[in-house]
């Protein structure tokens, strides 16, 4: 997280898990370089809010290539059951495999490639379009359980979020390449509400954070205002690639609310 509250929580505003709601127009505006390069456009046109100066979205690059390799390739069973995800090998909780088969079954992801972010497991999975695994890693998250945000946390100062108010919201969202107000590129899982996936900052010694990342536990990876933290090698190499070849689906899973009442559709 960073000043003028890129890592800051605020409310969420998921994209309804059910493919053929209406409100689910933006995952399809934002299936692809051109509508996103567009949207992006017209955002500037009208005038963002002034605390979103700095903190700026980017357009896949239409050329790119993802270098992230499906599990197949990378050395995993290659086994698939039609409708169902490829985890080839990685240990997975079965909320994680649940959504991810569903969404392998119901075609929820629109094509895209999609992320799940398991927070009571401290965990990220990232999946090609076909639902096989590119690749997993544990995670840091917000310091406070829960599953909402505050209303207008996301306009205010990090020093005037309270440590309750440190949550990673769950729910469905459209992931997109950006910067945050430091110029650092990072994945947005919630532009509005300034929530996003990052590589793991290290300025804080006290923080500890690689530390956290490379225990067995999972009791010490609570410790951001909200956005999510991965080893910077897995962002680099697995995560960002993805992105900026195309915008992507992020189901970040529920660690209070029950499964079914986020993903209703699932």
């Amino acid at each position: 997280m960073q000043n003028a509250h890129p890592s800051s929580p605020a409310p969420p505003k998921p994209v309804p898990a059910h493919p053929a709601s209406s409100s689910s127009l933006r995952s399809e505006l934002l299936s692809g370089a051109k509508q996103g390069f567009l949207l992006a456009t017209a955002l500037l046109a009208i005038g963002l809010p002034a605390a979103h100066f700095m903190k700026t979205r980017e357009a896949p690059a239409p050329s790119a290539t993802a270098t992230a390799e499906p599990a197949q390739q990378a050395g995993r069973t290659t086994a698939q059951t039609p409708g169902t995800a490829n985890f080839g090998a990685e240990p997975a909780s079965g909320d994680a495999r649940f959504i991810a088969n569903w969404v392998a079954r119901s075609g929820d992801n629109r094509a895209m490639s999609f992320v799940i972010i398991d927070k009571k497991n401290a965990k990220v999975f990232v999946f090609d379009p076909q639902a096989r695994l590119l690749g997993a890693t544990p995670v840091l998250l917000g310091a406070a359980r829960g599953d909402h945000t505050v209303p207008g946390i996301g306009e205010r100062p990090l020093a005037q979020v309270r440590p309750e108010e440190r949550t990673t919201p769950a729910g469905r969202f459209v992931g997109e390449p950006g910067r945050n107000a430091s110029g650092e590129d990072v994945v947005w899982v919630d532009y509005d509400a300034a929530v996003s996936m990052h590589r793991v900052r290290t300025g804080n010694a006290r923080d500890r954070r690689l530390e956290r990342l490379a225990t067995p536990s999972i009791a010490d990876n609570r410790i951001s205002y909200g956005c999510v933290n991965l080893p910077a090698a897995f962002y680099d190499n697995v995560l960002s690639p993805v992105f900026r070849e195309r915008y992507g689906v992020v189901y970040v899973l529920p660690e209070v609310r029950p499964l079914r009442e986020v993903f209703a559709g699932a």
